[in-house]
């Protein structure tokens, strides 16, 4: 199989598909990797590292033409919707509960999209998403804490405290991967943490994880707009696989909040926890609303680029050699999980919950 490695356009994406390594597997496989060129320069690999793996280097228009397969980081934008040709197995993080225009431009490509984010295995989890959501959770964290400083426009609070002054005061919405991994942090910075989930079997695993030094609460209307009007820091880290992910924090709770509070809302990438939240950069992270500071980057790990790729390919790898070695139909015939990462198939919509976001007909994949 013809692979393809494009370098990634997204604004302040520094990530890349696949590490030396990754190429050096799917070579010695048998298969031909086309890497274009300067792609992983963002992440510190180098050209000649790609080469040395087995890589051909190309142009972008060769990568994408020429390519059975093409392995991204995040979802292709516009101008990339031309290069994708009918047949072509698209496998990256692609969040099509949030973007109908993308959707749309792939059934009309007739492109198999398989979204990294939907992949789940039997016992409920998401293996691709777990690494970035861990750099994220974490990162939601660091972020909130430099956007509390008075010249970022936040309220001047130290997460910390010190003596004789109170520590901030952290809420994070959603128990999962991310809301896990910021709350290590907020402990570990002293901060006075709160977590709320849905489910409280979960809520159960956390308390008893962070022995005590993390207060749960059922994820209720009241409590969530308690707990935001209350928080120096909020984090929002719900999460619905293939969906887009449910409003739990209204412009009316934001119009409350403290002037200065932080909102980091992790879960922007499929539409954002809050009313008011809204797409943004690296280069341009924050804005204000009614006096909070909101941080809304789709692609956080991008700014840590190489810990991201390494992490990224890890998990990657494994179903790509799958799908390269057995081609489509039989990675999926093989793998249930693979099957739930499959969101588009020859211009049908092969995930409920994409389907149902977005109100188009759902197929499931049947082979």
């Amino acid at each position: 199989m013809r692979i393809g490695i494009p370098k990634e356009i997204k604004s302040d994406e520094y990530r890349v598909a696949a590490v030396p390594t990754g190429v050096c597997a799917l070579t010695q496989a048998g298969h031909e990797v086309r890497v274009e060129q300067g792609a992983g320069l963002g992440s510190g690999i180098v050209d000649a590292e790609f080469q040395q793996a087995g890589a051909m280097l190309c142009s972008r228009d060769e990568v994408f033409g020429d390519s059975d397969l093409v392995m991204k980081v995040k979802e292709p934008l516009p101008q990339e919707w031309p290069l994708l040709r009918p047949g072509q197995i698209l496998y990256a993080y692609l969040h099509l509960a949030a973007a109908p225009a993308l959707t749309h431009a792939l059934i009309e490509r007739q492109v198999s999209a398989i979204a990294f984010e939907t992949i789940q295995t039997a016992n409920g989890a998401l293996p691709l998403l777990i690494p970035m959501s861990e750099i994220a959770g974490r990162m939601s964290i660091h972020v909130g804490a430099t956007c509390l400083e008075k010249e970022s426009g936040g309220r001047g609070v130290l997460l910390a405290g010190v003596p004789g002054v109170k520590p901030g005061k952290v809420a994070i919405i959603g128990g999962g991967r991310v809301g896990m991994n910021a709350a290590r942090l907020a402990v570990g910075m002293g901060a006075d943490v709160t977590l709320l989930d849905v489910n409280i079997e979960r809520l159960r695993h956390l308390e008893d994880i962070f022995y005590g030094r993390v207060k749960t609460l059922v994820a209720h209307e009241q409590y969530i707009q308690d707990m935001v009007i209350q928080a120096d820091l909020v984090v929002g880290a719900a999460l619905i696989p293939g969906a887009r992910t449910p409003l739990v924090i209204s412009q009316a709770m934001v119009k409350q909040m403290q002037p200065g509070a932080v909102l980091v809302d992790v879960s922007i990438d499929q539409g954002g926890c809050a009313e008011t939240s809204k797409p943004t950069t690296h280069s341009a992270p924050t804005y204000l609303i009614d006096g909070v500071v909101h941080y809304c980057v789709s692609n956080m790990p991008g700014a840590v680029a190489r810990t991201a790729t390494f992490a990224l390919a890890n998990v990657t790898l494994p179903y790509a050699l799958a799908l390269a070695n057995k081609g489509l139909h039989q990675a999926l015939v093989d793998d249930a999980a693979l099957v739930k990462g499959l969101n588009l198939y020859q211009g049908q919509v092969t995930h409920p919950a994409v389907a149902e976001s977005l109100a188009l007909p759902y197929r499931p994949y049947v082979g």
